[in-house]
C-alpha cells in the first residue's frame, strides 16, 4: 500500500474514533472589529452588489456570478465575465461565505473584505482598469456619494477599503439557518428521517468528517485568515482523475508556488450543497451522487455501494437551510451622462 494512503487511512481511523462533533449554524456571523455591521453599511453593500456599473462595460455585477435570488452561485461550470469571457473555475456560493475562514477556491483572500476587491480588477471578471478607476466612477454618482457618507460618517472620502467593507457587511447577512439538520441538532429529533440519519452516521464512520466538520462543514479550529487546505485527489490514480480533469488546475500552488500545495484546495462548505451543482472547482461533475462517488474514491479510496451513496446524498440534502428573502435595491442614478463605454 502506498505510504501516503497508509498515513491517510490512519488519520481517518483516528478521526472516526474521535467522532465528529456536528454543529448547528450559529445565529451570528464572525465580524471583524474594524468593520462592525450597521444598517446603512449593509444597504450600501447591497446596492453595490447588484450594480453592473462596477464592471468596465456595465454588464457584470457581483450578483451575476453569485446570484442571491438563486443558490448564491451561477449554476455554470465556470464563471462568465465581461465580453463573455470564461474563467477557469466555478463561482462558489456566497451563502454562508461569512463562515469560511478564507475566500476563493485557492484561499488567496483572507477575508470577505479582501475578496471583494479582487474580481473588480480581474480582466476576465469585471475588468475595471484599477481600484482608483472604480472609485472615481462611484464618485460621479450622487446617490453613492450620499450613501457612503451615511455608511461611513467618519470617512472624508470614498475608498476601495470602505467599498469592500460595505460589500462584506452585506455578505454577512447571507446566511441560511434552520435546515432540517440544524433543527435536529437543536432538539427536534423528528427533523431528520431514518435515511438522513444513516447518512449522517456514515459520513462520520468512513472519514468524510476528517475534512468536512464544524458549523459550516468546511473545517474546524481555523481562525479567520487561516485556511483548511486539502489535496484533491488525496489518493491519485483513480479513473476520476482523467474523467473529470481533476489535476489540471494546480489550485493553492498558483498562489504560493510551493510544491507541497499542488492540487490543494480550500475545503468547501457542505451547506446547501444539494442545490449548488455543478460540483468541484472546475464544475465538471453535474450530480451530487456522482460527486459523492468521486470524493469517496479520490479522498478515501472507497467504492461506495449505491445505497450508501443514496444515504449520504439524503443527509447532504438535509443541510439546505432557509434563505432570507432578498429584494433588489433601487440603484442610484447616473445623472446627465453615461459612465460605461461602448462595447
Amino acid at each position: 500500500m502506498h505510504l501516503r494512503k497508509i498515513l491517510f487511512t490512519l488519520t481517518v481511523l483516528f478521526t472516526v474514533t474521535a467522532r465528529a462533533e456536528f454543529k448547528a449554524l450559529p445565529d451570528k456571523v464572525p465580524t471583524p472589529a474594524d468593520n462592525p455591521m450597521t444598517p446603512e453599511k449593509v444597504e450600501l453593500g447591497k446596492m453595490l452588489w447588484f450594480d453592473p456599473r462596477l464592471s468596465i462595460d456595465g454588464t457584470i455585477s457581483c450578483n451575476s456570478c453569485h446570484n442571491v435570488m438563486f443558490h448564491g452561485g451561477d449554476g455554470r461550470p465556470v464563471g462568465v465575465g465581461i465580453h463573455g469571457q470564461r474563467g477557469g473555475r466555478g463561482s462558489p456560493t456566497v451563502w454562508n461565505a461569512a463562515f469560511q475562514t478564507v475566500q476563493f477556491w485557492d484561499g488567496r483572500a483572507p477575508s470577505l473584505e479582501e475578496q471583494a476587491k479582487g474580481p473588480l480588477i480581474n480582466g476576465v471578471e469585471m475588468g475595471m482598469t484599477s481600484h482608483d478607476f472604480t472609485i472615481e466612477r462611484l464618485k460621479k454618482i450622487p446617490g453613492y456619494v450620499e450613501a457612503f457618507k451615511k455608511a461611513f460618517p467618519k470617512e472624508k472620502r470614498i475608498t476601495i477599503d470602505t467599498m469592500a467593507k460595505a460589500l462584506a457587511s452585506y455578505e454577512r447577512t447571507l446566511i441560511t439557518p434552520n435546515s432540517p439538520f440544524d433543527k435536529y441538532m437543536k432538539g427536534d429529533k423528528k427533523a431528520l428521517n431514518a435515511q438522513e440519519l444513516r447518512g449522517m452516521k456514515l459520513v462520520d464512520e468512513i472519514g468524510c468528517t476528517s475534512c468536512h466538520t464544524g458549523e459550516n462543514f468546511s473545517g474546524e479550529g481555523f481562525k479567520m485568515g487561516e485556511g483548511n487546505y486539502q489535496p484533491f485527489p488525496q489518493i491519485p490514480g483513480s479513473k476520476y482523475d482523467k474523467l473529470y480533469d481533476i489535476t489540471a488546475d494546480l489550485g493553492r500552488y498558483e498562489v504560493t508556488k510551493k510544491a507541497e500545495d499542488k492540487n490543494k484546495w480550500r475545503v468547501p462548505t457542505w451547506r446547501n450543497v444539494a442545490i449548488t451543482a455543478p460540483y468541484f472547482h472546475n464544475g465538471k461533475v453535474k450530480t451530487l451522487d456522482e460527486a459523492v462517488r468521486v470524493m469517496a474514491k479520490t479522498q478515501l479510496d472507497m467504492d461506495l455501494k449505491e445505497n450508501q451513496v443514496a444515504d449520504i446524498v439524503a443527509f447532504l440534502n438535509s443541510l439546505t437551510g432557509e434563505f432570507p428573502k432578498q429584494q433588489m435595491p433601487q440603484l442610484p442614478n447616473t445623472v446627465n451622462m453615461s459612465l460605461t463605454p461602448e462595447p
